[in-house]
């Protein structure tokens, strides 16, 4: 397999996986509030709606556990199939949901259950789709084919909020009684065209090398925390800016727009789209300049711009223009968070070793998750209601940039423009167990 369709495929497969639990982030803030915690105050519907929105994320660490022990020991391919499977089977059944008029507590206690059913399936899913694309790719074009994985993030959220900007258009009683559906519902015809795509794959070459040497650890978790322990929590710090940032543009923005800044809801949900394609256009042009500058730098760029943008965003948002406030979508989610996103699988992926790669890149990113993105959208709802200025809320986001900016420049390689050393190859990787492909740049 070339490596340029195996980074199609993953792209498409990571497309649909991020659509299905994106969807979730816009319900989050548009329906669930009122059709799964009425009752409540405006405020509380909210927290608990964003509450089981972070709910997912909690479950994720034990989905890259146990997708990266047996992507690790039986294959990437495999693992792929079971995850898109069984976040699509989630997101069809939030879609045919009775609310809580229908069946009371049980009704948000469901949406809870399944919300864990969608981080554990989308836990194993990136670590996967990532490799995928990295350990087909050739050396000198890593970062390149490493974007792709990454480009379904917003090309997912794209599609989430393209859905439910189609459903918006319906009238309020019409959304909110059977239009909010639609979206959850049309994941079927994407996990068909997934499954179909995924299944075509060839198993990473990287990987059947060592299964060709007999180098398959028994217990990879185990071994990828004896071995890469620091680069594990590395991971986690540099991954926490690009998450929070992420997960407040497409879930609490759009809250905030609509219920603070007086945006039409139509309106915030175009400017999270338009700013979700730039990025989709944005990440491979900043993978691409990793393979020839160096990864780190690339990566403490993009964390370095999104701590700068952090004012000016939500200055342009409270000016209640929909205009400016698709300016600072696509300053924040299309332009500065692409450097760091763009570089993200790469960057990552290549600080571990083949043998515990799956495992070790998974418990990273969804470490970072739980300690980051999981309660973002709840964390500014609070900060804002408790200071009324959503200046506390891009103090935050500057905070978690400066973690993030530590932390890369921590991991292994040199942060100098120009420093990236080609790899060495999978085979003598897989050779020397215990030692990553690296120094990587």
């Amino acid at each position: 397999m070339t490596p340029r369709r195996a980074a199609v495929a993953s792209f498409v497969g990571t497309t649909v996986e991020f659509y299905d639990f994106l969807i979730y982030g816009t319900a989050a803030a548009l329906v669930f509030p009122k059709l799964f915690f009425p009752g409540t105050s405006p405020t509380t519907g909210m927290l608990l709606s964003f509450a089981t929105f972070g709910v997912g994320f909690v479950a994720r660490p034990l989905g890259g556990i146990v997708f990266g022990h047996f992507g690790d020991r039986v294959g990437r391919k495999r693992m792929l199939v079971y995850s898109l499977l069984l976040m699509g089977g989630s997101t069809v059944a939030m879609g045919l949901l009775p609310t809580y008029a229908q069946i009371g507590l049980a009704a948000p206690l469901l949406l809870t259950g399944l919300r864990l059913i969608q981080g554990f399936a989308v836990g194993g899913e990136w670590g996967g789709a990532t490799l995928m694309a990295v350990e087909h790719a050739p050396s000198d074009r890593k970062g390149f084919y490493g974007a792709f994985p990454q480009m379904g993030a917003p090309a997912g959220t794209a599609l989430a909020t393209l859905a439910f900007y189609a459903v918006s258009l319906l009238d309020d009683a019409a959304f909110l009684s059977w239009g909010w559906r639609i979206p959850f519902l049309a994941s079927a015809v994407l996990i068909a065209i997934g499954l179909v795509i995924r299944l075509s794959l060839t198993e990473s070459p990287e990987f059947a090398a060592v299964q060709q040497h007999s180098t398959v650890v028994r217990v990879p978790l185990t071994e990828a925390f004896r071995r890469h322990w620091r680069q594990i929590l590395l991971v986690a710090g540099a991954y926490l800016s690009q998450g929070v940032f992420a997960y407040i543009c497409v879930a609490y923005l759009v809250s905030y727009a609509t219920s603070v800044a007086g945006i039409d809801r139509t309106d915030a949900l175009f400017g999270v789209f338009v700013a979700a394609v730039v990025a989709v256009l944005t990440y491979p042009l900043f993978g691409s300049l990793a393979d020839r500058v160096g990864r780190k730098p690339v990566f403490l760029m993009g964390v370095l711009a999104m701590g700068a943008t952090a004012l000016p965003t939500f200055a342009l948002i409270n000016t209640g223009d929909a205009v400016w406030f698709l300016v600072a979508l696509v300053l924040v989610f299309g332009l500065a968070m692409a450097p760091a996103a763009g570089v993200t699988g790469s960057l990552f992926a290549l600080v571990f070793d083949t043998d515990v790669r799956y495992t070790a890149v998974s418990v990273g990113y969804t470490l970072s998750q739980v300690l980051g993105s999981a309660f973002a959208p709840t964390i500014a709802v609070a900060l804002y209601n408790s200071t009324k200025t959503s200046d506390s809320i891009a103090a935050y986001l500057i905070v978690v940039s400066i973690i993030s900016a530590l932390s890369v420049a921590f991991l292994p390689g040199p942060l100098s423009w120009g420093g990236t050393r080609r790899p060495r190859t999978a085979e003598a990787a897989t050779s020397a167990p215990g030692t990553a492909l690296g120094p990587i740049g």
